[in-house]
């Protein structure tokens, strides 16, 4: 018997020791994602699987819980022989939301896990043709939809039973071992079943002989060849046909093989389909854009997983997704006749994403990670402040209005943050009535500015006047380019107007943002408005304390290093505190307090560097006090910095400006343009 590692034999032993697989599409997938570390997260209030599989590259998906453990639970219903396994999976959202990026990122991370020799997928070719003397000068016919070892294994004789009898005597299969491949049994396709028989009629039906026919080749995982991660987008309406999915008639095969009956006289690698057929994932990008008679091929392939031609059959193994934008896909379930496709479809809403902290990471996909310069090639820096400010605003615009959480709230909620004396459970009660609403753009996160408006936004900053004569991408600027994405890309009236009034609140927080750093830079300190908040938290729990002495000085120990610290707690800075947040009276600063002091001991045990620094009322309240306190008789510090005209405001102006520049991350140009910010009165809320 030859020992060459692509025969037959071998490769079921391989089977057999485990050191070669033999699985169907959703199998591997789901493999593939379940061994990858998995941890829950609470998202909006609610605790969800996180599948780590999804979270590691340079480039990985950002959020997108719900929609991901939609799809792991398909592919795992599918691989369990679940109904999951005759449909297709549909992700339907709006534009610029990630769809595609989500499945490009799949199919990446499949050919990867592919790539690795205890999961590489195999087919077969049949060799020495031209001695059998039907197919010409064709001597190697690979099988065309690149089916496995195992499948021909399976129908080695047209008798299954004779089949399951040859597998245990000749390669020791035990019955259950054999019961487990048969799980995945599939009859050869026409042309291979064809060949097979030409193959068997020629050796007289001696097994052995056949065999030698058979060479085991690994499948190519090359991307641009389509093969095991396959796309299809979708064409205009005259130039696309059923040929580009399941392949047409080969001339030039025809030169050569004298039995018009045979099928291999079809090339079924020119459609997309057989390229993937061998356990691949075929991607159909804006699938209810294709013409009536394309979709109805893929009502066939979804539900049966063959292709079919002219009556000729071949069966296949692919995990099919595809993705649809919402204008698309309800034009297209409005004609009811369409409705058998609809049914073999599993819909996936995609929302846009909500949480805003999570949204500065997809900010800096947009923003790119490569070092920007000007049109004039002069290095471009970037405002420390632009992703927060841009962030900020287009999640802003993808939170549906709701009477009981103000915007604000609901961003903040939406990030797992404190809002004030509202909950999560607030949240959920609006995501669950709005999830309600039949039209799916109502929905939570379903409609707003996406990813593809965040770029343009921020190539028309790059591309500006005042950033390439600045040098610099200052962070206010991009208010303005959103507004002009919104006047330029959103055509509904109600949504453009609801968009404006978002990037004001936007502006709001913003100017939020900047009085905190414009503090920081004041005290010479990077953190110095962390400090200022935690000192007021610990002010709050230490004041109530019983080892309190007459100097008011408390000692505790810091959770986040374990040392013991001593802190002299000011009654009056509390006040001051408690009184810009509006507590006027002794119960309101009390309830506020146990709020806090429950929010301390709430957080502290899951992450002991806890800041407050999401607790945006609170520091704006510490921020107002140190601020708008006198700074060596000049005024106010917006009043010292404004007024320029005497040497002690120009020395506090030239070291802030220096904090600026080499301790907050700023350039000249923006540090001018903040402070310039910071002294007018502009979207002051």
């Amino acid at each position: 018997m030859s020992t060459n590692n692509n025969t037959l034999h071998y490769h079921l032993r391989a089977v057999k020791k485990g050191e070669r697989r033999f699985e169907n599409a959703f199998q591997s997938v789901s493999r593939m994602i379940l061994e990858s570390e998995i941890s829950k997260v609470t998202v909006k209030g609610k605790t969800i699987y996180d599948y780590s599989i999804f979270r590691t590259g340079r480039k990985h998906i950002i959020g997108m819980y719900d929609e991901l453990n939609s799809f792991v639970s398909y592919v795992k219903d599918a691989s369990e022989g679940g109904s999951s396994k005759e449909m297709a999976f549909v992700l339907v959202g709006e534009p610029g939301n990630g769809k595609t990026f989500l499945v490009d990122f799949i199919s990446a991370k499949y050919r990867d896990f592919l790539a690795k020799d205890n999961n590489r997928r195999y087919t077969f070719r049949f060799v020495n043709m031209d001695k059998i003397g039907r197919y010409g000068k064709i001597t190697t016919i690979e099988s065309q939809t690149y089916e496995d070892p195992v499948i021909l294994a399976m129908n080695l004789f047209e008798d299954l039973d004779e089949t399951r009898a040859f597998l245990s005597k000749e390669f020791n299969f035990s019955d259950k071992e054999i019961e487990k491949l048969f799980e995945n049994y599939r009859p050869l396709g026409a042309c291979t079943s064809y060949l097979w028989n030409d193959i068997q009629m020629f050796t007289e039906g001696n097994i052995q002989e056949m065999l030698t026919f058979v060479e085991v080749i690994p499948v190519p995982l090359i991307e641009s060849l389509g093969t095991v991660t396959g796309k299809y987008p979708a064409k205009d309406k005259i130039t696309s046909s059923a040929v580009d999915l399941l392949g047409e008639e080969s001339i030039q095969r025809l030169l050569y093989i004298a039995d018009t009956n045979n099928p291999y006289r079809f090339d079924l690698r020119r459609g997309a389909l057989a390229r993937v057929a061998g356990g691949g994932i075929h991607f159909v990008d804006e699938i209810f854009k294709n013409k009536k008679d394309l979709i109805q091929v893929y009502l066939g392939v979804i539900q049966n997983r063959t292709i079919e031609i002219e009556g000729f059959k071949w069966p296949i193994d692919t995990l099919i997704i595809a993705t649809s934008n919402n204008s698309e896909y309800y034009s297209f379930i409005s004609e009811k006749e369409e409705a058998p496709i609809v049914d073999r479809c599993r819909i996936c809403y995609v929302a846009h994403n909500t949480d805003y902290m999570l949204q500065r990471e997809l900010t800096s996909y947009a923003i790119g990670s490569e070092a920007k310069t000007t049109l004039t090639n002069q290095n471009l820096h970037q405002d420390p402040n632009l992703n927060y400010a841009a962030s900020v605003a287009v999640v802003l615009t993808r939170l549906p209005r709701s009477e009981k959480l103000t915007p604000i709230e609901t961003m903040k909620l939406a990030a797992g943050e404190v809002a004030g004396e509202k909950s999560l459970i607030t949240l959920s009660e609006v995501i669950e009535t709005l999830n309600q609403d039949p039209n799916i753009t109502n929905r939570f996160g379903q409609s707003g500015l996406g990813q593809r408006n965040l770029g343009r936004a921020i190539q028309l900053l790059v591309e500006s006047s005042e950033t390439n004569e600045g040098q610099c991408m200052f962070a206010y600027d991009i208010f303005k380019m959103l507004e002009r994405i919104v006047l330029d890309y959103v055509t509904d009236a109600n949504q453009r107007a609801k968009y404006m009034e978002d990037l004001k609140i936007a502006k709001g927080l913003y100017r939020e943002r900047i009085m905190t750093e414009m503090f920081n830079a004041y005290m010479d300190e990077p953190l110095a408005i962390r400090k200022d908040v935690l000192n007021y938290v610990n002010m709050i729990i230490g004041v109530d304390a019983e080892n309190l002495g007459p100097d008011m000085i408390w000692k505790y120990k810091d959770p986040q290093t374990g040392e013991l610290k001593a802190l002299k707690i000011d009654e009056r800075f509390i006040n001051n505190v408690e009184e810009r947040l509006g507590l006027k009276t002794k119960e309101q600063k009390d309830t506020f307090r146990t709020s806090i002091r429950k929010i301390y001991g709430q957080k502290i045990s899951l992450k002991p560097d806890y800041d407050f620094m999401d607790n945006l009322e609170l520091i704006k309240a510490v921020t107002d006090v140190r601020l708008k306190s006198d700074i060596s008789g000049a005024g106010s510090l917006i009043g010292a910095l404004a007024n320029r005209t005497n040497e002690e405001n120009q020395k506090l102006y030239d070291r802030m400006v220096n904090t600026m520049l080499n301790k907050l991350n700023y350039c000249k140009t923006c540090a001018q343009k903040t402070i310039e910010y910071f002294c007018t009165q502009e979207d002051d809320q």
